[in-house]
């Protein structure tokens, strides 16, 4: 029993896990009306806000706490926070300017 459970190495495992998640996001956001797509953009920035938590805590922890860490983790998670922030900002606006497109213009 213990020789089948190194059998796949994690790395493969977890990618392959990756992919997946990949190819099943691609035919949900593909398959939504665009009746729902206000609600998805919210729902798509709160999960950004919590990947701007944790880069803010793989960025500042370390700062933090007199401990160096890892360059790469705090350099990865400041890639993340700038990505993540640019997803906000730019569903708030998408979701501002639909919003928009509902309201009665001024004569």
């Amino acid at each position: 029993m213990d020789q089948l459970a190194n059998v796949v190495d994690p790395f493969v495992f977890r990618f392959s896990i990756f992919v997946l998640a990949i190819f099943v996001g691609y035919y949900v956001v593909w398959s939504v009306t665009p009746a729902l797509h206000t609600p998805l953009m919210s729902v798509t920035n709160a999960i950004s806000s919590v990947i701007v938590v944790g880069a803010l805590l793989a960025v500042g922890v370390p700062l933090a706490t007199n401990d160096q860490g890892p360059m790469w983790a705090r350099g990865l998670g400041f890639v993340a926070l700038i990505f993540a922030s640019i997803n906000i900002f730019g569903g708030f606006l998408v979701t501002q300017r639909m919003l928009a497109m509902y309201q009665k213009k001024k004569k």
